[in-house]
């Protein structure tokens, strides 16, 4: 038993003897490592860091940085042992606070990024650069008013980032660029403004907030100050006229610069492109808001004002190019507009004479005063210009309308004539119908499908433009449409029939009418003086028949899809109905102009025609138009 506590003595005294001398000479070499690590200075850094082409460069762009003379230490003393990992020498923020204390302070927010809690907002290196770091006022600084476009374009031209964080706005550097202010620093004036002018809050490009921050120089009611950097007159101006009353009141609605000169594309006023150029200002600028009916009913503004501006003289003058005549701006102010019953307005009654005088030198009071928008014309015009209005609305009624109606007594009477004489069957009477419901539902169909197209339009208003007007417009297309199809099928059952497989045969295309084309051109031209000797059918009135069929299929058949295209959408690729309504258009266009240009004048204008051909009144034509078109036909000879 002895002997056993004897052998478990030694081997304890043992085990601690081993664990001092693992523990000491653990001691002695960390404290070796750390006299390695204490030991490393600037020539270490160089023995490892000379070695490599990228290296080189690294040491040559720090001795011509602001940063020469600086150790290698000085900004990465705590990045770890040797050897180092990549990730130990990169510099962060926390790498520049150590001088840059103000601005590591400034620095936590870059938009709608934050500090320790977005990886991607930039460090001080994505900005400055790094070891080629340069003050702002050397022209190869990344942070020199000239180059701060591309050192912002970095991220904001990163389409990976753009899509990442949502960031809509469209192309910002690219537009800066062809701006008035890119273009002027790009000319080598520093004063224009680049991003930091605009986007910087507290006048450090550390404080960039996103535009919903009430701190950021871009937040709605912080724009006119941040314009007002380099503009304070205007600025000031703003401020004293209505809409900066608007803004201090807090209404989100009323317009600031950016509502009129644009965002980063802003270009000068004498360019005609501008929003703000006399050509532009009253229909791009001023008509958005002030025709936009809620703002009208919210602040009491009366509509109509481009619309009467037009139609007087100043807008007639501008319409026609004039850059010198009146516009908006030159009568209401640019910055410092005022309503009219202001006494400091331009437009108050009392400054009339002074504001019309800057064009019209002398102008007296009374015409000053004269109102220039319509809606206020039709409630204070004079008795005389009523009764002139009057005068020359009658005047108008009678003289055009006995020129019309003697017109259309001559017109009736020379058709009258035309069918006294001798005549020849061209059509039957159920013949005539056909064309006279394919005519009539052809017409209703353009001009209700264009009053559609082009809604806006004087003849669209005029037409529809009244309570549930547009609604009777689609059920008179509708219906217009269905006698279509009607006329369409009863002309296929005629076809079945002997005259009509006879009128078929006659009308089919074939080589003698490209020879009879040739001919007439030829004839025509002066360069023969043999005209074609045309059968029943001329190539005129096969490839207009032709052209009836192919259109009548298109627009039928498209028509029935936009229809009722709910319920063809569950059964068509997507797309299709898109391209059915444009087939619809642009054959419909095409069928009107073949309509006014080619039938028209074979029936109508020809001058052996006029005034018409008389066969789709009554089936029947003079015998003697008839040998002049068709010299070589049968003649079917009608009794008198």
């Amino acid at each position: 038993m002895k002997e056993l506590l004897k052998f478990r003595t030694v081997s304890l005294s043992k085990f601690l003897l081993g664990f001092i001398m693992v523990l000491f000479l653990s001691f002695g070499i960390s404290h070796a490592e750390q006299e390695r690590y204490e030991s490393i200075g600037e020539d270490s850094c160089i023995e490892c860091h000379e070695t490599g082409k990228n290296d080189t460069i690294i040491i040559d762009a720090l001795s011509q940085s602001i940063h020469a003379g600086f150790g290698c230490l000085d900004c990465h003393s705590e990045k770890g042992t040797m050897p180092h990992k990549e990730s130990d020498i990169k510099v962060g923020i926390d790498g520049c606070s150590g001088c840059h204390e103000d601005a590591a302070e400034e620095y936590k927010v870059h938009g709608r990024l934050r500090l320790g809690e977005d990886e991607d907002l930039p460090t001080c290196t994505v900005c400055h650069g790094d070891h080629d770091i340069l003050p702002s006022i050397e022209a190869a600084s990344k942070t020199n008013p000239g180059n701060l476009p591309i050192t912002c374009g970095v991220c904001h031209t990163d389409i990976d980032l753009i899509e990442k964080h949502q960031i809509r706005e469209n192309h910002p550097i690219e537009i800066y660029d062809s701006s008035i202010h890119g273009r002027s620093v790009q000319g080598g004036l520093m004063e224009a403004a680049t991003c930091n002018d605009c986007h910087s809050t507290g006048g450090t490009a550390h404080q960039i907030y996103s535009q919903g921050n009430p701190n950021s120089a871009i937040n709605h009611f912080n724009i006119p100050d941040t314009c007002g950097k380099c503009h304070e007159l205007e600025t000031q101006e703003y401020w004293d006229g209505i809409h900066g009353q608007l803004a201090k009141r807090g209404d989100t609605q009323t317009p600031v610069c950016t509502h009129c000169h644009g965002e980063h594309g802003i270009i000068s006023p004498s360019d005609l492109a501008s929003p703000v150029s006399r050509a532009h200002v009253a229909e791009a600028t001023c008509t958005p808001c002030h025709e936009s009916i809620t703002l009208t009913e919210k602040y009491g503004v009366s509509t109509g004002r481009r619309p009467s501006f037009i139609d007087n003289y100043h807008g007639l003058k501008s319409q026609s190019g004039d850059l010198f005549v009146a516009n908006c701006a030159s009568c209401h102010g640019m910055h410092l507009i005022l309503p009219s019953p202001d006494p400091n307005s331009s437009v108050n009654p009392a400054n009339l004479t002074q504001t019309c005088g800057e064009c019209h030198p002398g102008i007296s009071p009374e015409l000053a005063a004269t109102p220039i928008h319509e809606v206020f014309i039709k409630e204070q015009e004079s008795k005389t210009v009523k009764i002139v209005k009057i005068v020359y609305i009658i005047a108008i009624v009678i003289i055009i309308g006995l020129m019309a109606l003697h017109w259309l007594i001559d017109l009736f009477r020379q058709i009258v004539l035309v069918t006294k004489k001798p005549q020849v069957r061209r059509m039957l009477r159920s013949e005539v119908w056909q064309h006279t419901l394919l005519m009539v539902s052809f017409i209703v169909l353009a001009v209700t499908g264009f009053c559609l197209r082009y809604g806006d339009s004087w003849y669209a208003k005029l037409l529809f433009g009244w309570d549930h007007g547009f609604a009777i417009r689609g059920i008179i297309h509708r219906v217009s449409a269905v006698a279509l199809v009607i006329g369409s099928f009863w002309h296929m059952i005629f076809l079945m029939t002997k005259r009509g497989r006879t009128f078929l045969k006659d009308m089919f295309p074939n080589f003698s009418d490209f020879k009879y084309f040739v001919q007439r051109l030829k004839f025509n031209l002066g360069l023969s003086k043999e005209t074609p000797q045309f059968k029943r059918f001329s190539y005129v009135e096969k490839a207009e028949y032709w052209a009836l069929i192919w259109g009548n299929i298109v627009m039928i058949i498209t028509g029935f899809l936009l229809w009722f295209d709910n319920f063809f959408v569950k059964f068509l690729p997507d797309g299709f109905l898109e391209v059915a309504l444009v087939f619809h258009f642009y054959e419909a266009i095409l069928a009107s102009l073949a309509i006014l240009i080619w039938h028209l004048y074979s029936t109508v204008f020809n001058p052996h025609v006029y005034p018409m051909n008389p066969s789709w009144l009554t089936g029947k034509m003079p015998r003697d138009m008839f040998v002049y078109e068709h010299p070589d036909a049968e003649i079917e000879e009608v009794k008198k």
